[in-house]
């Protein structure tokens, strides 16, 4: 365990590791089973990389399905020009000099094509008001000594249905989308009930293809089942008992052709 560290006067600041005791969220946890080291990097050291190509992609269909969203919950009419104007403002905002590797043009078309595929073949119904939208939400676990949980519902369905957008480059294997999703579902589902007080009626991954024919699959799966419940409180304890250790030890594999971090990963004893 790292000891506090002095301020200068006189008081005790709590160290990273002890902040990240605290909450715990399906991202962190994770980052925590790709790789330990790789979770020091980003959430200890918290060493930032320029944004890639694919995040911004990313991040911009998410931005344009909020605003979609929220204008339903708003009861505002569907406007296609509304939500492009969203887009090319979204896709604008880069924030930083993002390497294209010169087809930033292919990939503003790709990502509209396929929102635009979305809006057709959701099976969202444009009078359905959603129950939420972008709601951050936390679930207190202290009494199975577990952490605070927060996170951030992209959307909740009428009735309870909770949904989570994804964009991919493949069409996804439902068993597989379940299977490495799973954990993230779980996560929304314990921080629906600690909310609402209600069992959620079920979860969708609501997949958006960029593939050259853009498609949408959706993924359901039913509400989260007690086992599944213990399988993530267990995934958090690992995650709380390797902090207490300082155990960030690197897990070399095929997700390292991928990382941010591989540089840092390569000079680490």
């Amino acid at each position: 365990m790292i000891a506090l560290v002095e301020n200068g006067v006189g008081s005790k600041e709590p160290t990273p590791v002890q902040m990240l005791q605290k909450t715990v969220s399906a991202s962190r946890l994770n980052c925590w089973l790709q790789c330990r080291l790789k979770f020091f990097f980003r959430y200890v050291l918290k060493i930032t990389k320029p944004k890639t190509a694919a995040l911004h992609y990313g991040s911009v269909v998410h931005l344009v399905l909020q605003q979609w969203n929220m204008a339903r919950w708003r009861k505002q009419p569907f406007e296609i020009t509304r939500l492009k104007q969203v887009f090319d403002k979204g896709w604008l905002d880069q924030g930083s000099v993002i390497n294209w590797d010169g087809e930033e043009p292919d990939q503003k078309t790709s990502a509209w094509a396929v929102l635009e595929k979305y809006f057709t073949d959701t099976p969202i119904k444009p009078n359905e008001l959603p129950e939420a939208v972008e709601v951050p939400v936390e679930a207190d676990l202290s009494i199975h000594g577990l952490p605070t949980l927060i996170g951030v519902l992209d959307l909740v369905r009428a009735g309870g249905k909770i949904v989570d957008f994804k964009s991919t480059g493949k069409t996804p294997d439902n068993d597989m989308a379940l299977h490495q999703n799973g954990l993230q579902l779980d996560c929304y589902s314990v921080l629906y009930r600690e909310s609402t007080g209600k069992r959620e009626t079920g979860r969708e991954l609501h997949h958006l293809v960029k593939t050259k024919v853009p498609k949408v699959v959706i993924t359901e799966a039913g509400p989260m089942m007690e086992y599944q419940r213990n399988r993530l409180f267990r995934v958090m304890e690992s995650y709380v008992e390797g902090l207490e250790r300082e155990d960030f030890v690197p897990a070399v594999g095929m997700q390292c052709v991928g990382c941010e971090f591989r540089h840092e990963c390569q000079k680490w004893s």
